[in-house]
């Protein structure tokens, strides 16, 4: 039972990101740091959708540590996004 679960959390996450890059590409915004953010946000909707209610297997308690690392890349993506917009000389 445990196996199909996590396959489950596996195909949702995969489609979403098929899904993410084939929509962006037909917008013709298809880039890195875009497809890492809607990926994560993908990852955090399709692991609250398949959390189980009584019990929290071990791989899913692994999954926070995926969790914090991605969260740690958006923060460097928005971080970066924002020093792009500051006009020049306001960080030296």
């Amino acid at each position: 039972m445990g196996t199909s679960r996590r396959m489950r959390f596996v195909h949702g996450q995969v489609a979403w990101m098929v899904a993410t890059v084939l929509v962006l590409a037909l917008l013709g915004s298809l880039s890195y740091e875009l497809f890492f953010v809607v990926a994560l946000l993908g990852f955090l909707i399709v692991t609250e959708l398949t959390a189980p209610v009584s019990i929290t297997p071990t791989w899913r308690r692994r999954l926070r540590w995926v969790i914090l690392l991605g969260l740690a890349g958006f923060t460097y993506v928005v971080i970066r996004r924002i020093l792009e917009i500051l006009p020049p000389g306001v960080f030296g």
